[in-house]
């Protein structure tokens, strides 16, 4: 597993992706050619990979994320040291928070 800040990434055999998974909607790549994990509210700074690969997401706003990097990659942000990737599918989990009455993605 690999963690920055307030996303986990888990690595998950291809044969234990749930049916579907690779047909989903993949997500654009930001304007810097980034594939975009989270963004910060707060300050824009962004949690992503760089290299190929691609990114989809399940609907909803705790719908399931999913990273395919087929050579690796790393995954990069302004305040973290960089994480490199080996080849692979991965499972991407933002982190959530209680607030009375709510769960909700944690901002940041």
């Amino acid at each position: 597993m690999y963690r920055q800040g307030d996303v986990l990434i888990v690595p998950v055999a291809r044969e234990s992706l749930p049916p579907g998974t690779e047909t989903l909607p993949r997500q654009p790549r930001d304007g810097r050619g980034r594939l975009v994990l989270a963004l910060g509210e707060v300050t824009g700074h962004a949690h992503a990979v760089v290299g190929p690969g691609t990114l989809v997401r399940e609907s909803g706003p705790f719908g399931a994320s999913y990273l395919h990097l087929p050579d690796g990659g790393r995954v990069v942000h302004e305040e973290h040291a960089a994480i490199p990737l080996p080849k692979g599918w991965y499972r991407v989990v933002r982190q959530r928070e209680y607030v009375p009455g709510a769960v909700r993605v944690v901002a940041d």
